[in-house]
C-alpha cells in the first residue's frame, strides 16, 4: 500500500486550545506506551516462562495482561485487569500447558479499559485457532473498520488490533504466513505483532520499523520480546533483532524469516529511548541507557547554567540526569524520592490538599535541596500540569533556584503509532513558546533538548527514527486522527 507523508497541518486539531493547568490526572501528564508483547515457541515451561517475560514487560502496560499457550491441537488463553502479578498465580499458569505462549500487557488509551480489550486476541475461524498480541497503532484502522463492518464483520472489541484477525480470517493465503502477509499489505502504522496456533509462534514488525521487536534463544527454544529486558530475566540470549518488514515462522522446523514488504525508509521510535524502553534494554540495536546519558550530556551543552546539584526526576529522568551532571561536572543528588507502590487511590482527605496528586508519587529530601540552585531533569513536557507542581515542591522544600532541563524538544503534535499522547490542543508546546511554558512551570530557566542534538544521541545520523510527535510531520497516511485514536487498544 503506497505511504504518503501527511503535514502538521492536515492533522490540526479541531477542537479549542484549552490547556488544563488543574487536571486531576497525574498520569496524563506523561506519554504512556500502550503495550509489550513477548513469545515463546518450544520450551517445556512455556507459559511459566511468557509469565517472567511479561514481567519484566510491566512497564510497558499495567491496565491488563494475558498469555495464550498451545498444546496438541487446542489453545489456552488467561486474561485479566491489573499488574501481571495481580492476573496469574501458580493454579492459573498451569492451566496453561504447552510448549509455546505468547503474551501481552496493555495500557487503555481513549478506548475502554476493559476485559474484553485485553490480549491476546484470540478467535477460532476457517483458519482454526489463532491468538494475536499487538504492540502499536493502525493509523488506518477506521476505514478499514468500516469497510470491514459493510461486509458484515462483528467486532467484539474496541481494538484496533481485532482489525487484524478479521482481515486475516478473511485473507486468501493458503497457509498462515501467506495470509499474514496479504492482511499486513492493508495495514498502514506501527505494529510489533506476535501469533500463536497449535503448530507455530509467528513475530513480525511493521515495513518502518515503529516498534522494536527482538529475537532471542533459551535452550534451543526461540524467543521474542518488546525488550531485552525479557532475556534477561530468563537467562535467554539475544540474537538480533526481527527486521522492518520481516516475519519470523516458529514452528518443530525451526526459524524461518519472510520478507513481507521491500526495504524501505525507517522510522524507528525516538521516544524508545527518551523515556518509554527499560534502561537496560537494547533496543533498536543500541543501549537505551547510553542513549540516555547522552541526552543529558547534550542537554548540558546546550543549555548550561550555574547550580549547586544536578536532580532527576525520577525514575525516567534519572539516566539523562546522570550525563548533564558529567557533562557539567555539577553533582547529582536523588533529592526526589519515588513511592513505587503508589496504586489507584481515590481517597484524599475532606480538606483537600495541594498538588496532591504528586505528592503521592514523589517526596522532596530537604537537607539535600535547602538553600541549594537545583536543576531539575526530566526526559519530557507533556502538558506541563505535573512539572509546575514538582518545581513547585523542590522551591517548598527550600531550593534557591529551580532551573528546568527537558532531554528532547517540545511536544508539538499527537502520536499515531502506538503511544498514547494528549490531543495536539492540550501538548503545551504546541500553542505557547519557551518562555511561556516557563513561567507556566514557575521554573527561573527552562531548556529543550535541539532535535540535532536528540538525533546524536540516539546515533541517528541517516533519519532513520521518527520524530512526528517533534514536527508534527507524519511518516505514514495518517486516516481521521480523532476516530484512530478512538479504535486504540
Amino acid at each position: 500500500m503506497p505511504e504518503s507523508k501527511t503535514s502538521r497541518r492536515q492533522l490540526a486539531d479541531r477542537r479549542p486550545a484549552i490547556l488544563n493547568p488543574t487536571s486531576k490526572d497525574e498520569k496524563s501528564d506523561k506519554f504512556r506506551e500502550e503495550c509489550g508483547v513477548f513469545a515463546i515457541m518450544g520450551h517445556p515451561e512455556a507459559s511459566k516462562l511468557a509469565y517472567l517475560g511479561l514481567y519484566a514487560l510491566q512497564h510497558r502496560g499495567q491496565d491488563s495482561a494475558g498469555i495464550t499457550s498451545a498444546e496438541g491441537k487446542k489453545l489456552h488463553s488467561r486474561k485479566g485487569m491489573g499488574h501481571v502479578g495481580d492476573v496469574f498465580s501458580e493454579e492459573v499458569i498451569a492451566s496453561l500447558p504447552g510448549h509455546s505462549a505468547i503474551g501481552h500487557t496493555r495500557y487503555s488509551t481513549a478506548g475502554d479499559t476493559n476485559i474484553q480489550n485485553a490480549q491476546p486476541l484470540q478467535v477460532d475461524c476457517i483458519k482454526g485457532q489463532i491468538a494475536l498480541a499487538h504492540n502499536g497503532n493502525l493509523a488506518n484502522a477506521a476505514p478499514v473498520k468500516r469497510e470491514l463492518e459493510a461486509r458484515g464483520s462483528i467486532f467484539q472489541t474496541t481494538s484496533d488490533s481485532e482489525v487484524i484477525l478479521h482481515l486475516l480470517a478473511q485473507a486468501k493465503g493458503t497457509n498462515l504466513a501467506e495470509a499474514m502477509a496479504e492482511t499486513l499489505d492493508r495495514l498502514v502504522g506501527a505494529y510489533a505483532l506476535v501469533l500463536i496456533t497449535p503448530e507455530e509462534v509467528i513475530g513480525v514488525r511493521d515495513p518502518r520499523g515503529f516498534r522494536p521487536l527482538s529475537l532471542g534463544r533459551l535452550d534451543g527454544a526461540y524467543v521474542l520480546a518488546s525488550e531485552t529486558c525479557a532475556f534477561d530475566l530468563i537467562n535467554a540470549e539475544y540474537e538480533r533483532d526481527v527486521e522492518p518488514g520481516e516475519m519470523v515462522v516458529l514452528n518443530k522446523r525451526g526459524l524461518t524469516s519472510l520478507r513481507i514488504a521491500p526495504p524501505g525508509p525507517h522510522s524507528f521510535c525516538i521516544f524508545e529511548h527518551v523515556y518509554f524502553s527499560r534502561p537496560d534494554s537494547l533496543t533498536f540495536g543500541r543501549p537505551v541507557q547510553t542513549s540516555r546519558e547522552s541526552l543529558g550530556a547534550f542537554l548540558a551543552e546546550e543549555h548550561p547554567v550555574e547550580a549547586d546539584v544536578v536532580v532527576p526526576v525520577p525514575d525516567s529522568g534519572v539516566a539523562a540526569a546522570a550525563g548533564y551532571s558529567q557533562a557539567s561536572g555539577i553533582p547529582v543528588k536523588f533529592a526526589l524520592i519515588r513511592n513505587h507502590y503508589v496504586g489507584r487511590t481515590f481517597i484524599e482527605p475532606r480538606q483537600s490538599i495541594r498538588d496532591f496528586g504528586v505528592k503521592l508519587k514523589l517526596n522532596p529530601v530537604r537537607s539535600l535541596l535547602k538553600g541549594k540552585r537545583v536543576i531539575l531533569v526530566d526526559d519530557s513536557l507533556v502538558r506541563g500540569t505535573t512539572s509546575r507542581k514538582i518545581v513547585r515542591m523542590v522551591r517548598k522544600a527550600g531550593a534557591l533556584e529551580v532551573h528546568l532541563r527537558i532531554s528532547c524538544p517540545p511536544t508539538i503534535s499527537p502520536c499515531y503509532y502506538g503511544i498514547d499522547t494528549p490531543t495536539k490542543a492540550e501538548l503545551i508546546g504546541s500553542t505557547q513558546s519557551v518562555e511561556e511554558i516557563r513561567k507556566f512551570c514557575e521554573a527561573d530557566s527552562l531548556g529543550y533538548l535541539s532535535m540535532e542534538s536528540m538525533r546524536k544521541a540516539v546515533g541517528d545520523s541517516e533519519g532513520n527514527y521518527c520524530v512526528a510527535c517533534y514536527t508534527g510531520d507524519y511518516p505514514t497516511a495518517v486516516h481521521e486522527p480523532e476516530l484512530a485514536i478512538l479504535n486504540r487498544r
